[in-house]
């Protein structure tokens, strides 16, 4: 049976690696015309075998700007927008105490800000289309996560942003989403930011045991094309957000346990 992505236009932020990376050669599988955007325009076109259907484009997601122009872009070449898939993120391993505040604030201007924009410029495109708005959030916009503040606070930013959205479009045909995948093998935990700003470099988490990119990225599009309202990836993702909402006050006690145990954890240092 053909995809409902057929012949659409769909626009992926971040898609130099990991999830955006997946999701936009999936989207390509689906026959959908797609356009991504990186901060690094080589690194992002030696991410893709050349494809007609596919736009490369610099821009980076916290700066209005650049979204502006990136969706712009694809309205010219396509003549319009049909799907916004809101993926570009950056994640953080730090104790509030300690994190920087400029640490806080870049994850904010790229997760929460990254999708107001693009959401912005390409919500004319959408609304005559009547098309989808999604954003690829986490179980830390359910459930803040130690020693990941300025995350969590982006990704509720995120879904509070997009719920009001919703609400607003009920009635014009424009559908919108947020999915949240549980841990992913991707590359957002290596760039991840430390206390002063820096990238963490290396995961603390085993790759090989997460769910694939790919395997992430058809969960997200099946989602789109079914115009979900929201999905929560995994078990332990949807255990979290139910333990979240009927017994909050043990679930702080089980998530600050599960991060206390992950390999340096900087957790340790309130266990001294």
């Amino acid at each position: 049976m053909a995809s409902s992505l057929s012949n659409k236009v769909v626009i992926v932020t971040g898609g130099s690696s990991g999830i955006g990376k997946a999701l936009a050669e999936d989207a390509l599988g689906r026959g959908a015309k797609v356009a991504v955007c990186g901060r690094n325009l080589e690194k992002l076109k030696s991410s893709f075998a050349q494809n007609e259907h596919l736009l490369c484009f610099q821009a980076d997601v916290s700066r209005e700007e650049d979204c502006k122009a990136f969706v712009q872009a694809v309205a010219q070449k396509w003549g319009g927008v049909d799907v916004l898939i809101n993926n570009a993120g950056i994640s953080m391993r730090a104790l509030f105490e300690d994190a920087d505040l400029k640490v806080i604030r870049e994850l904010m201007d790229i997760n929460f800000w990254g999708a107001v924009y693009c959401s912005k410029f390409a919500l004319p495109y959408i609304m005559k289309n009547k098309g989808v708005i999604a954003g690829i959030s986490s179980i830390a916009g359910y459930r803040g996560l130690p020693g990941r503040t300025g995350y969590s606070a982006s990704k509720f930013a995120m879904q509070g942003f997009l719920e009001a959205l919703r609400t607003e479009m009920l009635h014009t045909g424009v559908h919108v989403m947020w999915v949240s995948p549980g841990f992913t093998s991707s590359n957002i935990r290596n760039v991840a930011r430390t206390a002063d700003g820096t990238s963490q470099a290396e995961t603390p988490l085993d790759e090989g045991k997460l769910m694939s990119s790919e395997e992430c990225a058809s969960i997200v599009l099946d989602g789109v094309e079914n115009r979900k309202r929201t999905v929560v990836m995994t078990g332990q993702g949807k255990l979290a957000v139910w333990l979240n909402k009927l017994l909050p006050s043990f679930a702080d006690k089980m998530v600050y346990k599960h991060f206390l145990k992950e390999p340096d954890s900087p957790l340790t240092k309130y266990e001294r």
